[in-house]
């Protein structure tokens, strides 16, 4: 007889590597945080979770599954070591290094919901990043991890460096036990946040993410922060890699070969993508996550990283992009090459 144990054997042999259940209810303290952190304006410019932010306190909420009884919380882990971004001269954030994950993964989660369908007779809705679900606070009551002080998912045995996707379905799930913090005194990742973008224990604004600034913010970044971005192009994971918890041996490489380092991004530096044409670039990006910013974002943020680690052999090409295009991009350039002369 196909039950539980099977359902949770089935995940982990589809290549998650931490799987969770638990049973649908409304969230109703976290979903309380959220209200309070979206009223302070913390989310920045990503209006998306403000619009919906009703729709986020109970997974039978419309358009996710109305009869959902359960919600099963896969992990996957994109930690591959001590690898190095594969852009020269500029970071990149771990899990966009390689490919789109949200295909892969979403593959994965379709996969097992087939089989829950087949196996199980069960309604099954696989959902990976789109659907107005409070991801981390389903992985707690899930037992899937703990929600750290910078608001990760903190996995014991893996750590933070996780994707979550889930599968609601109509099945009754036996629960898992939720993970309550285990961070104790440690506050280095509030410590160690480049921009101070922590407000306190668990709540970060986004404006002041740099994360959000070099993904999601649109227009010029503010200048007070912009030394805070030092070479990082994408992303950032300052607050993760001194985690006492990530510590711990990552899986296998074959097991995150979709995170492996993509090697269009070898020869490509933060110059070179001031020097592309928008077409050149979004041609280059696709199927990667660097492709979600657009070209303007990104040279953008090419002219930063270069105004806070370049030198006069980059004023060239900051020139020529400064008098070349407008908007955003072009002001990052005027501000990098006063930096580089400024610095001599």
């Amino acid at each position: 007889m196909t039950g539980p144990a099977e359902l949770r054997a089935k995940a982990l042999s589809l290549g998650f590597h931490r799987v969770g259940f638990t049973p649908v209810g409304p969230l109703d303290d976290d979903h309380a945080r959220y209200l309070d952190w979206i009223s302070q304006g913390r989310h920045g410019e990503m209006a998306w979770l403000a619009d919906n932010a009703e729709v986020r306190r109970d997974a039978r909420g419309p358009g996710i599954l109305d009869e959902a009884r359960s919600v099963i919380v896969c992990a996957l882990s994109y930690h591959r070591g001590a690898e190095g971004s594969p852009m020269r001269g500029a970071a990149v954030a771990r899990y966009a290094r390689g490919g789109d994950y949200h295909n892969f993964f979403r593959k994965k989660l379709r996969r097992l919901a087939a089989w829950m369908r087949r196996e199980l007779g069960a309604e099954a809705r696989p959902l990976v990043d789109t659907a107005p679900m409070l991801e981390r606070a389903w992985a707690r009551r899930a037992g899937v991890g703990f929600v750290g002080r910078n608001g990760c998912i903190i996995a014991p045995g893996l750590g933070s460096y996780l994707l979550l996707g889930e599968i609601v379905t109509d099945l009754a799930l036996p629960p898992d036990e939720p993970m309550e913090e285990r961070c104790g005194s440690c506050v280095r990742c509030l410590a160690a946040c480049p921009t101070q973008a922590f407000v306190a224990s668990h709540v970060l604004d986004a404006r002041r993410c740099v994360s959000y600034l070099t993904i999601e913010h649109p227009g010029p970044i503010d200048e007070g922060l912009r030394a805070g971005m030092g070479d990082r192009l994408f992303g950032c994971d300052d607050c993760q890699d001194v985690c006492p918890f990530n510590r711990t041996a990552p899986p296998p490489p074959e097991e995150t070969a979709g995170f492996a380092p993509d090697a269009r991004w070898r020869d490509v530096t933060p110059e070179a993508i001031l020097a592309m044409e928008p077409e050149r670039w979004e041609a280059l990006a696709q199927g990667s996550p660097l492709a979600r910013p657009g070209w303007e974002r990104m040279a953008r943020n090419a002219a930063v990283v270069l105004g806070n680690v370049g030198g006069r052999r980059h004023l060239p090409v900051l020139h020529e992009h400064a008098e070349r295009v407008s908007g955003s991009s072009r002001e990052a350039a005027a501000w990098a090459i006063a930096e580089i002369t400024r610095r001599g």
